[in-house]
Formats: C-alpha cells, structure tokens, sequence
C-alpha cells in the first residue's frame, strides 16, 4: 500500500463518488478509477461496492478507512505543529462553533485578532452539531456544553444569560406579562429543531406553564439571528442570550427574576494541541473579548 493510492482511496472513500474525488485531487475521474483498481488488485479485496448512484464501502474498505483517517488526520496535526514557528504565531487555525454564536458574536470580532496576529490565517466553521476535534474536523471548539470526547482540553469561557424579549410594539398592543403563567396567554417565539445547538434552549415553552394544554409557539425558527428579527418585527415573546447585544438593542426586557437554565461556554482542543502558539493567542483573545458582556 503505497501513500499515493491511499491518499486517491481515502479521498474517493469520504466523497462517495470518482469524479468528486478527482475534483479534489485534481485528477481525472478515469485515473482515480485505475488507482483504486490497482490498490484493489494489490490487497486481493474489494473496497467499494459500485453502483449506479455512487460508491459505497465494503467491510473491508470500511476497515482500511477507519485506519487511514487516522493516519491523515495525525499527519495533519503533526504537520500544524511542525509549521508553527517557535517565535510567534503561525499557520492556519481551524474553529468551530455554533452557527448563532459565530455568525452574530464570534464573526464580526475575528478582524481583530487577524490583525494582531497577520501570519495566522483562520477556517470558520458554523455547526450546531459537534465536529471531531480528535479527527482534527477542527483544531479548536467554542461549545456551549462541557466537552463529551476523552482527552480534550477545556477551558471555560463564560456562562450565558438568557434573556426574555419582546419589541415595545408588541407590548402595546398585547399587554406585558408579570407573571410566567402570563405567557400562556401571548405569542411565543421558540427555537426549532430536532437537534437544538444547546441543551434545553425551549425552556420559555415551559416556565411557569398552567396545567393542561401545552404552551404552543406562534414561530419555530433554527435560527437565533431570524428568531431576533421575528421578535423585533413585533411578532412575539422570546428569549435570547445575553452576548446578542446589538440584536437586544430596542428591546424590552420582561420578567427579569424568571429563573433560565444555565449554559456553560467553553473553549476546546485536543491534548496534541495544548502548546500550540495560535490555539493559546486566540483563547486569550476571547477570554479579553469576552469580559465585555459581563
């Protein structure tokens, strides 16, 4: 098994098909076709089943896989850590966090610590569902929950307030809740999806609810940007965190003394990455920005 063939396998491997597997190896679709031939004809097994809708991993092609992403994804780290430079930061930073908070909080901060930091170039990538750190899908993890996967780094970042919202012009025409079970008599705004990005995000469908019906939202949304612009526009009752600052703006603020569910904010990376000089820059970089919203 040569490193050329496995390289060509494990790209055709993650993309399911030849020709999009060429596309990222800038080859032909016919000349990956005869690389997995040969690999094939080499180990006397097959690898893939074909089929007219794609490729799909026999048992043992599953097993060569399993193997070679962790060759990869070593040499990956192996080569991060090679290129970083002893005397300052260096290299391409891979993040990942959730879709709200990097687009809205994370996004419109990151020309800051670009600028401090100009040999340092970045990979942004907004998942509500956890990447693989140790599979190095990313270097370094913004979650909104304490790490799940062993041998992870973790610093916490911040505890997030949640916030119950709605725009003046709402409460003028539908009146201002005082009490939680208040809420069974107005317009709810809720995050919706079957994969939420933090644990127990719908709480407001459930605070001080009366007993019966349950308490239904007008607007489901997986979005916390839209659920903001749908609870500005006058829609209805929401609630959002506390680090929305610019989308809070204008809003008013209700039942201050309803008690939320926490959440804890921290800052991940696996073990090999623990003397990295671009993973250390940034975590102070947020933990300095960060200190502004409390």
């Amino acid at each position: 098994m040569d490193w050329d063939k496995l390289r060509v396998f494990h790209a055709v491997a993650e993309a399911g098909s030849f020709t999009h597997a060429g596309e990222t190896l800038n080859l032909s679709q016919s000349a990956v076709s005869r690389q997995i031939s040969a690999l094939e004809e080499a180990l006397q097994v097959p690898l893939f089943h074909r089929h007219a809708r794609g490729l799909i991993l026999t048992e043992q092609g599953e097993s060569l896989n399993r193997t070679v992403r962790e060759v990869f994804a070593k040499l990956a780290m192996t080569e991060a850590l090679l290129t970083e430079s002893k005397e300052k930061p260096a290299g391409r930073l891979k993040v990942t966090t959730t879709v709200g908070f990097g687009s809205a909080w994370l996004a419109p901060r990151l020309q800051g610590f670009l600028e401090m930091y100009p040999d340092v170039t970045m990979t942004l990538l907004l998942d509500d569902t956890d990447l693989d750190l140790a599979m190095r899908e990313a270097d370094v993890a913004i979650r909104m929950h304490p790490p799940k996967q062993p041998d992870l780094v973790q610093r916490h970042l911040l505890q997030i307030q949640w916030l119950v919202v709605a725009h003046p012009d709402y409460l003028a025409k539908h009146g201002t809740p005082t009490r939680p079970e208040e809420l069974d008599d107005h317009k709810i705004i809720l995050f919706g999806d079957y994969r939420p990005p933090v644990a127990d995000i719908d709480w407001l469908a459930e605070a001080g609810r009366r007993a019966g019906q349950p308490r239904r939202a007008l607007l489901e949304v997986n979005s916390l940007h839209a659920m903001a612009l749908a609870i500005r526009s006058g829609m209805g009752i929401g609630v959002l965190p506390d680090w929305m600052t610019d989308d809070l703006d204008g809003l008013t603020r209700l039942l201050p003394d309803l008690k939320a569910p926490k959440v804890e904010v921290y800052f991940v990376y696996p073990e090999e990455l623990r003397n990295s000089k671009r993973v250390a820059v940034f975590r102070d970089f947020l933990l300095a920005r960060l200190q502004e919203l409390h």
